[in-house]
């Protein structure tokens, strides 16, 4: 009998979802607002902001704070938070338990592998080259290298591309799930991620603990959609 992984496009989202990047964020983003003097945002804060890109990330860390940003000073904090995260992106960030064991589990089935993430795409290939997991994705799609970002099935197919025909999305938040369903794919959504509402009810075909369950889950679902 076949594999059903063999062939099979899986994308992934990647903060969150593959790696811990919430370190890195909070230590980008509390150098950013240290000098407008504002206090350090603690890291489990900062998990539940994350998710909708940078600019609302540090927009989020002023109005915490009772200090709105005006909206012509959004875009030089942003550039700042973005060059201050670059130049240490994988200091703390760390892949979650279990996922490079996942990820070659199902390289060596023959999954054909991608990420399909809202994070700036060169951002994404460093943080992915940095960790050494570049090897794995045949493609990294950020929101430069797609028609239509996530929310938008546009995204998720373009980080699939010809891979098929059982697909599947792997993420964190409502993005992925709400992309998965208008692409007509299973989605999958682990528990470890930043979502600002709670995972278990965004609806997702499942949500997992932990990677080595995955493996199983696909195949639950690509065996009886319904």
């Amino acid at each position: 009998m076949s594999d059903c992984f063999k062939g099979a496009g899986i994308a992934f989202d990647l903060d969150g979802t593959l790696v811990d990047t919430a370190p890195d964020l909070v230590r980008a983003l509390n150098a950013v607002i240290a000098e407008d003097g504002l206090a350090p945002i603690p890291v489990g804060d900062v998990r539940m902001m994350v998710g909708r890109g940078a600019r609302v990330l540090i927009e989020r860390a002023y109005a915490v704070q009772g200090v709105p940003l005006k909206s012509d000073a959004i875009d030089p904090h942003v550039a700042r938070f973005i060059d201050v995260y670059r130049e240490g992106i994988a200091d703390l960030s760390r892949p979650f338990d279990g996922c490079i064991d996942l990820l070659d589990e199902l390289q060596a089935r023959g999954s054909r592998l991608s990420v399909c993430t809202n994070k700036p795409s060169e951002l994404a290939d460093l943080l992915i080259a940095e960790l050494g997991l570049s090897q794995y994705f045949e493609r990294i799609i950020g929101p430069e290298r797609t028609p239509a970002k996530k929310p938008d099935a546009a995204h998720f197919l373009s980080a699939v591309a010809d891979a098929g025909p059982k697909l599947a999305m792997v993420g964190d938040s409502e993005p992925d799930v709400t992309c998965a369903r208008a692409a007509g794919v299973p989605v999958i959504l682990m528990a470890h991620g930043y979502s600002e509402i709670p995972a278990g009810a965004l609806g997702a075909d499942r949500l997992l603990d932990q990677f080595s369950d995955l493996p199983g889950a696909l195949e639950a679902l690509w065996a009886d959609p319904d």
